[in-house]
């Protein structure tokens, strides 16, 4: 693995060789030598320049949500900015994928950063919608992701490596990386490792890590019962299936506070659970799984076969595999506990100890199983407000906009330290580091 490694620095490397140096103002401020990383307090304060910009794009996106798979004006958006601050572009990536890629000056290692576009179909807000929404805080990821482009270009004069920014639809629907993957761009730029932000109910300023945990992955079933009784034993399934659960799903704002709180525990209510939907229509059971640990999986498949066997001329179908669940390697996370800590603060992070949000899927879960990398929560919930503001998918979840700049922060200093890092992570498919 350190040859690997130590190969893809090389080739990274000479991809940024010849590479015109841009300055940014904050970049010409502190120059301390070319053999260190780009300064927090550069990225600081090319972020506070960006800030006006970067809200004003938040907003503009939030005003256009677009379906999975439908995110055509906010790929051209992107890709505007994208090439506006001086990046490779290239759109039509897995869908409407965009990716865009920024060299540094210096040699380095290749690093990507993954943000997701759409926005919540009707079906999937809570107590459902009439049209998309962003309620899952899609467009501020966008938005901090092109904020941390826009501000490591303009310090790519102190930049060593490559960043490699992949802008992902359709992750609403679980579709979207594996479409992007699909199209090779991981092998084609040589990416070391990943990382991204995702929105979660935690104050403004808070991170929170997850060194060993994720999200749950889900699994399907159809159950189709027969005979003049069919309806009927549909609904006694849909019962029988739905005791298996170990947790409740949330009914009203004092669960999630439950929920978060109980995330936070080693070893508490949410190290293993079962989160069950079981709907029965007419002759039909329409079954929704999340479990954790990620093995638990294939043992309420056998107890979902025992309940539907125990029916007879019941026929029940599982797709070919659950959906994986996102584990996050456990020294990445803290190494980038340990560099929050030491950049922002050492109150701005907070360890989960379990699979959060417990009813959600994540396909950066895909993203992991190729290369090391992180995924951690930003908290968007402002002072004093219900924690559904916070909680995506609720129809009132408005983020307090002031987490862009904290996200941006954050991120563009995160990226440019792994970008000019010797040795790589610990995690990913070389060793999970769990």
């Amino acid at each position: 693995m350190r040859r690997a490694l130590s190969r893809r620095t090389l080739l990274a490397g000479a991809a940024g060789a010849g590479v015109g140096v841009v300055w940014g103002a904050a970049g010409r401020a502190v120059a301390d030598g070319w053999g260190r990383p780009v300064e927090q307090r550069a990225v600081d304060a090319e972020v506070a320049r960006l800030n006006r910009g970067l809200i004003a794009l938040r907003r503009d996106l939030h005003r256009h949500p677009e379906a999975p798979g439908q995110e055509q004006r906010t790929a051209g958006v992107v890709a505007r900015e994208l090439r506006a601050a001086g990046l490779a572009v290239t759109t039509g990536v897995g869908g409407h994928g965009v990716v865009g890629i920024l060299r540094g000056s210096r040699p380095g290692r290749t690093v990507a950063y993954r943000a997701d576009m759409d926005a919540v179909p009707p079906k999937d807000i809570v107590g459902g919608g009439a049209a998309p929404a962003h309620l899952c805080g899609h467009d501020l990821h966008t938005t901090v992701a092109v904020g941390v482009a826009r501000a490591l270009s303009r310090l790519r004069g102190h930049l060593a490596g490559t960043v490699v920014f992949l802008f992902q639809p359709a992750e609403e629907n679980l579709s979207g990386a594996r479409a992007l993957l699909d199209t090779g761009v991981l092998e084609r730029t040589r990416v070391a490792e990943i990382h991204a932000l995702h929105c979660g109910p935690f104050p403004v300023g808070r991170f929170a890590v997850t060194p060993g945990f994720g999200m749950p992955g889900q699994d399907k079933a159809e159950v189709t019962a027969s005979g003049p009784d069919a309806p009927d034993v549909a609904r006694r399934l849909a019962a029988e299936i739905g005791a298996l659960a170990t947790v409740a799903l949330p009914q009203t704002p004092a669960d999630l506070e439950r929920i978060v709180a109980d995330a936070q525990i080693p070893n508490g209510p949410l190290a293993e659970f079962v989160a069950v939907r079981a709907r029965a229509q007419e002759a039909k059971v329409s079954v929704s799984y999340r479990c954790w640990p990620p093995e638990r999986y294939l043992e309420v498949r056998q107890d979902v076969r025992c309940l539907v066997t125990s029916h007879p001329g019941a026929r029940l179908s599982f797709p070919a595999e659950p959906f994986p669940a996102m584990v996050c390697p456990e020294r990445d996370a803290r190494a980038l506990a340990h560099h929050l800590r030491r950049t922002r603060g050492r109150d701005t992070v907070t360890e989960l100890h379990a699979a959060f949000p417990p009813f959600s899927g994540e396909d950066f879960a895909l993203y992991l199983d190729r290369v090391p990398g992180t995924f951690t929560f930003l908290g968007v919930r402002a002072p004093g407000a219900p924690i559904t503001t916070s909680y995506p998918h609720y129809p009132d979840f408005a983020p307090d906009e002031r987490a862009i700049s904290v996200g941006v922060r954050a991120m563009a200093g995160w990226i440019a330290e792994r970008a000019h890092g010797v040795h790589g992570l610990h995690g990913g498919a070389g060793g999970s580091g769990r």
